[in-house]
């Protein structure tokens, strides 16, 4: 039992740590060559940790091989653009001035209720209203609206608008994250006082407090457990 326990745990620590290298991507945004990958792994793992028979390295050779082979592809990625195009494709313009382009969709298996969803996703529904739709490699829909269909910006109504800055989290469930504080220059005089403002007698009460860099407070009490 101990021993189905250790091998499980350093088989599953091998994952996270090739998931890691890969990158920060969600698995619906991985590149071809990478979900491969993470299925092998997946597969390569399951194999000895079920069976006890199998050594712990028939397991973990193949998986430390595979992760230095996503390596060097992705240093040959990084160099070489034909490479890159060669393992994962190139993007297609699905929708280009309003018009759809059949003979991209049926290379690509990608159908019109596919490009209707993910036009719905965005926020649009008219395809003439689209400039660019391009399907990615990664299996995404990037989509670029006309100029007359996007909301206008800051610039173009000549405003110039305060940048509110990243919030930080200085009450998270109950716990005051005394680094956060500290970072935006607060202390516990200020903590307290933003507390009673907002009807609250001490941390335990607040659900999330967030500041900004500009002194903007959020404020979410929490809420009682049945």
């Amino acid at each position: 039992m101990v021993i189905a326990f250790v091998r499980t745990i350093l088989l599953y620590l091998l994952i996270i740590v090739g998931i890691r290298l890969m990158g920060k991507r969600q698995v619906g945004e991985l590149e071809p060559s990478e979900l491969v990958l993470a299925l092998i792994i997946a597969d390569l793992a399951a194999v000895p940790m079920q069976d006890f028979g199998i050594p712990l390295l028939a397991g973990i050779v193949p998986i430390l091989t595979l992760l230095c082979v996503t390596m060097l592809i992705s240093v040959l990625s990084m160099r070489s653009v034909k490479f890159r195009a060669i393992i994962c494709g190139k993007p297609s313009i699905i929708v280009e001035n309003g018009v759809l382009h059949q003979r991209e969709m049926s290379k690509n298996r990608f159908t019109v209720d596919e490009l209707m969803e993910e036009l719905r996703m965005k926020g649009y529904t008219d395809i003439s209203a689209i400039k660019y739709a391009i399907l990615e490699t990664n299996g995404q829909l990037s989509v670029l609206p006309f100029a007359n269909q996007r909301p206008p910006t800051g610039q173009e109504m000549k405003m110039t608008p305060q940048e509110n800055g990243l919030p930080l989290i200085l009450i998270n469930d109950g716990r005051v994250m005394e680094q956060n504080l500290q970072s935006r220059g607060y202390d516990r005089k200020w903590l307290e006082k933003q507390l009673r403002t907002h009807g609250a007698k001490e941390p335990g009460e607040v659900y999330l407090l967030t500041a900004d860099e500009r002194g903007q407070v959020y404020f979410a009490p929490k809420e009682e457990r049945k």
